[in-house]
């Protein structure tokens, strides 16, 4: 299980300093993040889905051959949400995972349209989602924000769907706070969604799309000039453009940096390839995250790790690590300067012992 997950090049101590260390994420995906229990759970509940129901025979099912691999097993997940119970059941158990690596905050970004689109009613999804959210933050104290994504492989249809339940205060969710963009960028332009964005942002949502993880950095400066992005998903290919690196920096544009995925996706070759050393040398903001954890045989706890090594960071890097995310987050300033205080107050003590 990712619990026990130990990066080899990273001291012990300091794998033990981060499994205590107060975060939040910003890029982690709902059913991307339903581990091999609750997939497998899932999977026994609708035994005419292909997706193994042996936690053991996921490991081989969750190993990808490319981006393309990944969509597809990705959305035969996707399937196994069928009813508002099992979105419940998926909210709620993602969120006791986050507790247990002391995630305080998480924006999950939430696929609406692949439920609704299933024959779950949107009212009941919205019902599911909150009532897990509300759950967890009593009982575990991680607080938890929506991101809906319009799915980019499914068309405008799905970018109409996705901004209607965004924004009809009839449906729109009290947890959520931005609107994005996923899926494959090969061939699925991000201009074509500025209306879209725009109706979103005019309701009060804060952009974040993917863009730059498997295409060029073009489509980085789409996602900030047609989609007016306010953090950047991967954005990997943002090293490939000085220009672009200095303007990330300069206007404290946030990237959302998920390192074992990219490598899982081959959106990147190798981990000693990967561009987060070039975005840090740039002063680039960076913020660490899983993307779909289970799915990469990772964890926040371990990306925090496979940074360190990364990044040749020690306990007060890792903490301004941390510290980043929570300043790039939606999260109103009381509740920022609770978890950046409670991240000092950790990382002191452990200093001091």
């Amino acid at each position: 299980m990712t619990e026990h997950l130990v990066d080899p090049g990273v001291p012990r101590d300091l794998h033990a300093f981060v499994a205590g260390l107060p975060k939040a994420e910003l890029h982690v995906h709902h059913v991307g993040s339903a581990s091999p229990r609750i997939v497998s759970e899932l999977a026994a509940r609708h035994p005419d889905s292909k997706v193994p129901t042996d936690p053991e025979a996921l490991v081989d099912y969750f190993t990808f051959t490319d981006f393309a691999h990944f969509i597809d097993v990705y959305l035969s997940v996707v399937d196994l949400i069928r009813t508002p119970e099992d979105v419940r059941l998926l909210t709620y158990e993602v969120a006791r995972d986050m507790a247990r690596q002391q995630v305080r905050y998480a924006e999950l970004t939430i696929t609406p349209f692949s439920s609704t689109r299933r024959g779950i009613d949107e009212g009941a999804f919205m019902d599911a989602i909150e009532d897990a959210r509300k759950a967890a933050e009593a009982e575990f104290g991680t607080v938890l924000r929506w991101c809906f994504d319009i799915p980019g492989e499914a068309g405008l249809e799905s970018a109409e769907e996705t901004t209607r339940l965004a924004t009809d205060d009839r449906l729109r969710p009290e947890g959520l706070v931005s609107f994005g963009l996923g899926g494959p960028e090969i061939g699925v332009a991000r201009p074509q969604f500025k209306p879209y964005f725009d109706r979103a942002i005019a309701a009060g949502l804060h952009s974040v799309p993917h863009a730059g993880e498997t295409t060029g950095p073009q489509t980085v400066w789409d996602a900030l000039t047609d989609l007016r992005a306010e953090r950047i998903g991967h954005g990997t290919s943002s090293a490939r453009d000085p220009e672009l690196l200095a303007h990330l920096a300069e206007r404290r544009i946030p990237l959302e940096v998920c390192p074992t995925s990219n490598i899982a996706t081959r959106a990147v070759r190798s981990l000693d390839e990967h561009p987060v050393k070039e975005f840090v040398r740039a002063g680039v903001l960076v913020t660490i995250n899983s993307d779909d954890p289970p799915m990469f045989g990772t964890d926040l706890n371990n990306e925090y790790a496979v940074a360190a090594r990364l990044l040749g960071l020690d306990e007060r890097g890792l903490a301004d690590l941390a510290k980043d995310a929570v300043e790039a987050s939606f999260l109103d300033a009381p509740g920022k300067a609770r978890i950046t205080d409670e991240i000092d107050t950790y990382t002191a003590a452990w200093l001091a012992s």
